[in-house]
């Protein structure tokens, strides 16, 4: 469907916020978002008022002189949006989706109410404080890598190390449910990965209807809850250190494994929630590709995508100040690496290889089989998973 100037474009029902810099615009049938600067907007507006691209085109030119103003250009981009619902009053032929209702609806507003709200909200931010000001008055809190190894049986070892780290998982998913929930907004919990790892991500997509400041109650809930659950193994230790050396040993494992994933938060070369903190206080929501653009003239293993977003203007200082954390997120993966997961990779395969070689009980043995066993299972689900990613798959279409 050609456009000119004469064109007159139908919109579907838009609804539009201002955001920080710019607008925010939701299509309310399919429940997408799209951000726009304020030339956009005007042209919507006028479009809504029945004129003409080509009136359109003039009116903008004169009030953004210093703006380049292509009417056709932009009404072809609201087309492949799918926000265009007639062109010269024929319909467009699209598949639109309607958006579902999400899950998680059951869990009623008030129920999120009562784990966010102003008082709690403080309550949360004090317990971090409170968390950082006991590792640093008693550093024998401070997770050591050696804390996941409870036990004599390195499959045991693993096997509570992974049911604990699922379960908080879980907890810190609900954090983000129940937040998004005290909005009355649904959401749903996908699966996903970064990098090797598996993850589950909740989906805040419903989040843009609300401001700037309260989304960041959205993205921090998760951490929120996780420290709640610090703070409680650390009193316990603290206030009872002759407790049972296996509960004790536990409340370690908890320490060390918010620990761990509190510091995975601060790896801005992935989208964790403390990197969409960051984009939601900016207001820079194309961040994440725009500073790879602008490190990809020294860096070249990050070349550009076709897919990359220009920033907007005004943004490149902010893109360079997000490159420098980008790197020290690099940097921080290479120190957990150092000090966390290669001592814990030599500490457990020595020891598996000396109950292997070493004249040891039939029980230490078989652990020390099994464990080599998964990890010989895992590496070649990995291997499957890298090569099955490397394979172009085949399309007919040119």
């Amino acid at each position: 469907m050609k456009l000119t100037l004469q064109s007159q474009i139908t919109l579907y029902p838009l609804s539009i916020q201002k955001d920080k810099k710019n607008y925010i615009v939701e299509e309310p049938i399919s429940g997408d978002f799209f951000e726009m600067p304020v030339i956009c907007i005007d042209a919507i507006e006028r479009i809504n008022e029945g004129q003409r691209l080509g009136e359109i085109e003039n009116e903008l030119r004169e009030k953004y002189p210093n703006e380049k103003v292509n009417m056709i250009e932009f009404g072809e981009q609201l087309i492949e949006l799918g926000l265009v619902q007639k062109v010269n009053g024929e319909k467009v032929k699209q598949t639109k989706e309607t958006q579902s209702s999400g899950g998680f609806t059951w869990i009623l507003p008030q129920i999120g109410r009562f784990f966010f709200n102003r008082v709690t909200n403080k309550i949360y931010l004090i317990l971090l404080l409170i968390n950082v000001s006991l590792f640093v008055l008693n550093p024998q809190l401070f997770p050591h890598y050696q804390d996941i190894f409870l036990f004599d049986s390195m499959m045991l070892n693993i096997v509570t190390y992974m049911s604990i780290s699922l379960f908080f998982i879980i907890i810190h998913e609900f954090g983000h449910i129940l937040a998004i929930r005290s909005h009355d907004l649904p959401t749903k919990l996908d699966i996903g990965n970064r990098l090797i790892f598996v993850v589950f991500e909740t989906d805040l997509t419903s989040a843009w209807k609300l401001e700037p400041k309260q989304r960041n109650i959205l993205y921090f809930a998760g951490m929120s809850f996780e420290q709640t659950f610090v703070f409680i193994a650390l009193m316990i230790q603290l206030l009872f250190p002759e407790a049972n050396a296996i509960f004790i040993g536990i409340l370690g494992i908890i320490i060390f494994d918010i620990f761990i994933k509190t510091l995975y938060q601060c790896c801005f070369y992935m989208k964790t929630d403390i990197y969409y903190f960051v984009e939601n206080m900016t207001g820079c929501y194309n961040l994440m590709e725009s500073g790879k653009q602008f490190l990809s003239k020294w860096l070249p293993f990050l070349k550009k995508d076709s897919s990359d977003t220009e920033a907007f203007e005004g943004e490149y200082k902010i893109v360079r100040m997000y490159s420098v954390f980008y790197i020290a997120g690099i940097l921080l993966t290479l120190c957990l690496f150092v000090f966390y997961f290669i001592p814990q990779a030599y500490y457990a395969y020595s020891q598996v290889i000396s109950n292997l070689l070493k004249d040891t009980t039939p029980a230490a043995f078989w652990d020390a089989v099994a464990f080599l066993g998964q990890t010989v299972l895992l590496l070649t689900l990995f291997l499957l998973r890298r090569r099955g990613q490397s394979r172009v798959p085949f399309s007919g279409k040119e």
